[in-house]
């Protein structure tokens, strides 16, 4: 393989695995946006159709952290009459994000804001669905964030915070165009939903104070963290 292609290769893989933006600054995010609609598309509508099945939750104002290009958050409006913030803290990726939300005749009803996950910039009791898919993996202090979106969310309000394909069939259609691009997929993905990783969720969790359920889904989970209605 060409060494430029391998180099490409290698950093899209990398800027999944480190969603982090502060980390994958040097990665390119065309390349990134190219393989998150060319690979993963199937998965983020299925994801939505998880989030909208588990909360019940069609309409209001829901929150995205860790948006990315917009994918999940086109595909959950689409869905539902949810109105949607896209929170992203790469302004790279929030253009990717404007011109997808342009692109999908969504500019009514989807916005993106630049801001981080462990300060948002939305009142108390703001959004009445909080909704992610992968980022969780990469926040720098989770309980700093559980209480941040725990903050945010209305009484009666709750979270769909975690990762996953949609299903099994999707998850390993998506391994394979991954493998593809880089053998070394399926190593280093490995151990994102294991007992470990739980245990780390429920620690970060805990620390929070916040009340939750991990739920799983087919070929993935969801943190639900509910506050009370008044």
């Amino acid at each position: 393989m060409d060494a430029m292609v391998m180099r490409k290769n290698v950093n899209i893989l990398l800027f999944f695995l480190l969603k982090n933006r502060e980390e994958a600054v040097e990665m390119n995010v065309v390349e990134f946006d190219k393989v998150a609609r060319e690979v993963f598309a199937p998965a983020y509508i299925a994801f939505a159709r998880q989030i909208k099945e588990a909360t019940g939750i069609t309409r209001g104002v829901c929150l995205d952290a860790g948006a990315g290009g917009g994918y999940l958050s086109i595909a959950l409006a689409e869905a539902t009459d949810l109105d949607m913030i896209l929170l992203d803290q790469s302004q790279e990726m929030q253009d990717i994000a404007d011109r997808n939300i342009l692109e999908a005749g969504l500019g009514k009803r989807l916005c993106t804001l630049f801001a981080d996950v462990h300060e948002i910039p939305l009142d108390d009791c703001s959004v009445d669905l909080v909704v992610s898919r992968g980022s969780v993996f990469f926040w720098k202090d989770q309980a700093k964030a559980f209480r941040e979106i725990y903050r945010v969310i209305v009484p009666g309000g709750v979270t769909f915070v975690g990762g996953g394909f949609g299903s099994v069939e999707l998850k390993k259609r998506i391994d394979e165009k991954m493998m593809e691009r880089n053998k070394d997929w399926l190593e280093h993905t490995r151990g994102r939903m294991d007992v470990n990783r739980m245990e780390k969720f429920h620690a970060a969790l805990g620390k929070a104070g916040v009340p939750y359920e991990i739920r799983p889904v087919e070929a993935g989970f969801g943190i639900m963290i509910r506050k009370a209605a008044s």
